[in-house]
């Protein structure tokens, strides 16, 4: 099997996100978890998104496994790696975009590494260098309150500085409307100065497929889905995907069973779903510090659970204020208390499958990665579109079976997003 596009992406609901985005613009693609054991059997694709959680470890860590990925797409006759990131860029000043992508671009050969997290179908756009979340400024917006990875700076250009050992450099709006000659002179000029990586400006869908344009003959770059984008339209563009791309056979075969929800994020966008859902399912909220300090609180939720899921889907949500996340991060530091509420989250979800739920929305990028890697899902094949970023996935290898699932950022989808996914997986 060889590939066209390959991607790196820094966590899970990200990889689903880029995989959606990928299919929906012509390229029929998988999306692995981790790096596929040579036992299992991919099918025919013009590209795979391989996901990782290493948004937040340590940076040798990061640098590591995306590493291992990049060498296991590359040999399987990747053309172009996307190293994929959060559109609203979530990192710290120890990194991990700025020191992966250098790592990525030393095994490619070196060069100059064109950046963005711009995605305007999603509210994400870059302006002078500056990105902006629903018209807000990064540092405005509600991801200042991330409890991992608090943005407190809209400038990528500083951003990226702080967490490179080389110089970053911009490529402006300007120069991206003068199409993709501009784009090319640009990043030479920059690279004859020593620049190393250059954050791209983008602010709707045309700027995008003009840095896809350049991007594409370049070993690697770094980005959001919208980057993709990009990318999938330079390759159809090019001829080089057959007429039957973007197609992913068998995906959305009903599977039955039971259906529910399991969600530990705690942004707004959540809590306000959370609270729609509340008007057409029994949802239950977990006490966070109960889960944290080892109380038999899965224990009561499974009883809860078991109850009530037969006569239809159940939520039960870990989510809690930012006010109340920091609060408990404060009180029992921020990598005990998320650790124990990913393992209590993960630890339901498992059992709710054991239990026969074979249909399940998970909520948060965090809980999302510990909810796979419970289950040891090793790859998913891309059905429709639930809202802008997330898309039906059905399993792959599964030793569980076949199951439909949702991996959903904390701020994605819309007010009625859980019933809205529930109702389209069958």
């Amino acid at each position: 099997m060889a590939i066209l596009l390959g991607s790196i992406a820094d966590d899970y609901t990200g990889a689903s996100d880029l995989a959606n985005t990928l299919t929906k613009n012509g390229l029929r693609t998988i999306q692995t978890v981790g790096i596929p054991d040579a036992a299992l059997d991919l099918p025919d694709v013009d590209a795979v998104v391989v996901a990782l959680k290493i948004r937040s470890v340590a940076v040798a860590d990061a640098v590591s496994s995306a590493s291992a990925a990049y060498q296991w797409l590359q040999r399987r006759g990747a053309k172009h790696v996307l190293y994929k990131i959060c559109s609203t860029f979530d990192s710290t000043d120890a990194g991990n975009i700025g020191p992966v992508t250098e790592a990525l671009s030393d095994i490619a050969g070196g060069g100059i590494v064109l950046v963005t997290p711009a995605f305007p179908q999603t509210g994400r756009t870059v302006y002078f260098g500056h990105l902006f979340v629903n018209g807000q400024p990064l540092n405005e917006s509600p991801l200042k309150d991330h409890p991992l990875n608090p943005m407190h700076d809209a400038n990528l250009v500083r951003v990226m500085a702080r967490q490179s050992q080389g110089t970053v450099g911009l490529v402006d709006l300007t120069t991206v409307a003068g199409g993709p000659a501009a784009v090319k002179a640009r990043l030479d000029s920059l690279r004859m100065q020593g620049f190393t990586t250059a954050i791209a400006d983008a602010i709707v869908d045309r700027d995008l497929e003009t840095l896809g344009d350049v991007a594409v003959e370049m070993g690697i770059s770094t980005g959001a889905s919208g980057l993709g984008l990009g990318l999938a339209r330079a390759l159809v563009k090019s001829g080089q995907v057959p007429l039957q791309a973007g197609t992913t056979d068998g995906a959305m075969h009903p599977v039955g069973g039971l259906a529910a929800i399991v969600a530990g994020s705690c942004s707004r966008a959540t809590l306000e779903q959370l609270e729609i859902a509340e008007r057409s399912m029994p949802v239950l909220r977990l006490d966070s510090e109960k889960l944290i300090g080892g109380s038999d609180e899965i224990a009561a939720a499974l009883s809860w659970a078991g109850e009530r899921v037969a006569a239809g889907p159940v939520a039960i949500a870990a989510s809690a204020s930012p006010e109340t996340v920091s609060e408990l991060q404060s009180r029992y530091g921020r990598e005990a208390s998320g650790h124990a509420i990913e393992a209590a989250t993960s630890t339901i979800a498992a059992e709710l499958v054991a239990r026969g739920v074979r249909r399940l929305v998970v909520a948060g990028g965090e809980t999302s990665g510990a909810v796979v890697d419970r289950l040891a899902i090793p790859a998913f094949l891309i059905g429709p579109e639930i809202a802008p970023g997330v898309p039906i996935l059905r399993t792959v290898g599964s030793a569980q079976g076949d199951m439909l699932m949702a991996l959903k950022s904390g701020n994605f989808g819309g007010k009625d997003f859980f019933a809205t996914a529930l109702t389209m997986m069958r």
